[in-house]
């Protein structure tokens, strides 16, 4: 083996090794192409630094390119030699900007602490094929420590045609995106697709796992990973053969495919999970609109997990310039009527419609700069797809002027335009956010939205200009409803937070407080404190339990949605002022990471760790809870017309079939359903219609989160906000 040194930059003093065959040529200079993919496979460390007090280190791995951070690795506790085995895909336009690697200690709580650096100068990687990398990690203060090294594996490849027009849209790009010429609108479509199909993966069970607890049993879970895109499934306690039944999504950007990383670990609370295995999907061995059912053992481990896979062709999510969208195109906007109308709906039950948001410009951003301007950028999300406008250097109002069409999966989806400033040293600082679900949208109109802080929770400066419009098929939505809601990529991992452990305390302790002062009433009935109203009840209880026919529950139900619809009508708004829930969360903008940093600190947070799990878990119960209780009062406030008319349909329908039906015969159509239901369809995902129609509603703090800020017709620049943005 012949070890090949590169340089290192001025002020580092790096040494790199490249591992290859003894006979290697010196690399060809092929021509500039557009853009270069940069396949990197981190592997693992070798004798790294000592930087917690156990004698051991909680590493994990950070890449950048151009200042600009790309890509960071999952942190493996208490390892000096970790294995991580993590690929990514990185999209580079020049190869004169090396690829900086920085390894960190991860402290909770705490500033992580810095365990060395290497740069990798990508002039130097030969193309098309696959080198063995070995970086030795310094410190830039004392070159002269051995800090230990991290070996990858990495492939450069040159990138031809009109790759560059699509992936610069999936990145974080510092210019100015180029406009379209004029041309057929579906033509620009097709050019501006960002992702070239839909990976489609169910996840069904595992097979004889291996035992990882005392018990002889494990409690495993699996996360999956295709590029920056992640899912984690949920956690099956004590079992060697879990059923988990879970659907994943991911957006497929290679035409050839690429690979799927699958790794199944078992959940220990309070301390580091197990590694029980892991596999690889290559996806350019499947082929497209066919259900594959694949059986993958599990290396490095035991058992089998079970999955079906499909490869579908690509959504409608496209961007172009407000000179050429589609549904200002009548003969375009009239297909599009078209494949939405009430005629169709049976077609295609997942393509529920297509929406368009027109970014026109921001006014009176907060300036991010020591120059008093900043660099905008703004990005457009709706559930997972995510894209992005160019960067308007050195302006406070500026114009974007762009049009992002999504394709509509689940009405209930909300849009999320966030605004950033660029910073070419470190990541984008955040300027404002809105937040505005898709039913609440008023089709056509161009709209100022005020800019809210990070948590959505407060006002921020600056206001955003929108012009959205969204066509939908109704009764896709309306099924679309009762089907497991999306799941989102896992982004963080949930963080112990004194705030919100006492928030969701006081949301749980409404619900129950309701609940409590319902009973009360109920009881003032019998306690004859009113005689009037006890006279009332007593009559209409012994009509009621009289003449009880089981029809008469959801005909029940239907009564406090008709009387707060007519209030409602009536300009008598029975919903709960949002002032309650901004109290309750008027604490949320604070930084919760700001902690003293002396060591008696550091031993209180070392011993908080050990019970972090315990804490997500109870914090994440209270906010479920709560949730739930306020979702139902909302269905029966009208805060989404959408699902209450949705629930009087099916309260209606259940009122009919119950009055016309015997109930024996509707529990046993219930039965045979439930009973054959694994036999009809081994694979099925098992799901809630109630939960799923519940998910769909929003939270007392969604309704505060989704409401729009009333614009401050005189703003003053001297004027203090009394949240902090960002």
């Amino acid at each position: 083996m012949l070890a090949l040194p590169l340089s290192a930059l001025g002020r580092s003093l790096t040494s790199i090794n490249i591992v290859g065959p003894s006979n290697a040529e010196p690399p060809p200079q092929p021509p500039s192409p557009a853009m270069y993919q940069l396949d990197i496979v981190l592997k693992k460390g070798n004798s790294l630094a000592i930087r917690d007090r156990t004698g051991t280190s909680d590493p994990y791995v950070k890449f950048k390119v151009a200042g600009k951070e790309v890509f960071r690795s999952k942190t493996i506790h208490k390892n000096l030699n970790p294995v991580w085995d993590e690929r990514v895909s990185l999209l580079v336009e020049t190869l004169k900007d090396p690829l900086y690697v920085k390894v960190f200690d991860y402290d909770f709580g705490l500033q992580d602490d810095f365990m060395g650096s290497a740069y990798l100068h990508l002039e130097s990687l030969e193309h098309q094929r696959t080198l063995d990398v070995t970086l030795d990690l310094k410190d830039p203060q004392y070159p002269e420590n051995n800090l230990g090294s991290l070996e990858l594996a990495v492939t450069l490849s040159p990138k031809e045609g009109d790759v560059r027009d699509a992936t610069m849209l999936l990145r974080r790009n510092w210019k100015r995106s180029s406009k379209y010429q004029s041309m057929r609108l579906s033509d620009v479509h097709r050019k501006a697709q960002l992702w070239r199909g839909i990976v489609s993966i169910s996840l069904i069970e595992g097979r004889s796992l291996q035992p990882m607890d005392a018990n002889g049993l494990s409690d495993p879970y699996v996360k999956f990973r295709m590029g920056h895109q992640k899912y984690k499934s949920k956690t099956i306690s004590k079992t060697l053969n879990p059923q988990w039944r879970e659907q994943f999504d991911f957006h497929m950007y290679d035409e050839q495919g690429g690979y799927v990383d699958i790794t199944v670990w078992d959940k220990d609370a309070g301390k580091k999970d197990d590694f029980m295995g892991r596999c690889t999907i290559n996806l350019s061995h499947l082929s497209k609109e066919h259900t594959h059912k694949l059986d993958l053992p599990l290396e490095e481990g035991e058992g089998v997990l079970v999955l079906l896979v499909t490869l579908t062709a690509s959504a409608a999510v496209s961007i172009s310039d407000l000179s050429v969208n589609m549904l200002d195109d009548p003969q375009e906007r009239h297909q599009i009527m078209q494949r939405y109308s009430l005629w169709r709906s049976f077609n295609n039950l997942k393509d529920v419609g297509v929406v368009q948001v027109k970014v026109i410009r921001a006014e009176g951003l907060m300036a991010a700069d020591v120059t008093g301007k900043s660099d905008p950028f703004c990005v457009v999300e709706l559930s997972n797809d995510r894209l992005q406008t160019h960067t308007v250097y050195k302006n406070l109002n500026p114009e974007w002027n762009k049009v992002f069409t999504f394709n509509v999966k689940d009405i209930h989806s909300v849009l999320e335009v966030t605004v950033y400033d660029e910073d070419r040293d470190r990541s984008a600082d955040f300027l404002g956010k809105v937040a505005i679900p898709l039913l609440n949208i008023q089709n056509g109109e161009r709209k100022a939205y005020a800019l809210k802080s990070k948590e959505l929770t407060g006002p921020t400066k600056g206001v955003i200009f929108l012009e959205i419009d969204v066509i939908f098929n109704a009764v896709k939505a309306g099924l679309g409803t009762l089907i497991p809601i999306e799941q989102k990529y896992i982004e963080e991992e949930p963080r112990v937070s004194k705030q919100m452990l006492l928030q969701n305390f006081n949301r749980v302790r409404r619900c129950i407080m309701f609940l409590i002062n319902t009973g009360c009433y109920i009881n003032s009935c019998f306690e004859w404190d009113s005689p009037q109203r006890s006279i009332c009840a007593f009559v209409l209880f012994v009509i009621v339990v009289w003449n009880f026919e089981l029809y008469m529950i959801p005909l029940a139900l239907l009564l406090p949605l008709a009387w707060n619809y007519i209030l409602i009508a009536s300009g008598k708004d029975t919903r709960q002022d949002v002032q309650a829930v901004e109290d309750l969360l008027e604490d949320e903008d604070e930084d919760f990471d700001k902690d003293d940093k002396d060591s008696e600190r550091k031993g209180f947070m070392n011993k908080l760790y050990a019970i972090q799990d315990v804490c997500i878990s109870v914090q994440n119960a209270l906010d479920e809870v709560a949730s739930y209780g306020e979702r139902i009062k909302n269905t029966f406030n009208w805060t989404v017309p959408f699902l209450s008319w949705l629930a009087i349909v099916a309260f209606g329908g259940a009122t009919i079939i119950i009055y016309f039906i015997p109930l024996r015969y509707i529990v046993l159509a219930w039965g045979v359903n439930k009973f054959t239901k694994k036999l009809r369809d081994p694979y099925i995902i098992d799901n809630n219609e109630l939960l799923d129609f519940l998910s769909r509603v929003p939270s007392d703090v969604q309704v505060v989160q989704y409401r729009e800020l009333k614009l401050d017709p005189n703003p003053s620049p001297n004027k203090k906000k009394k949240n902090n943005p960002g």
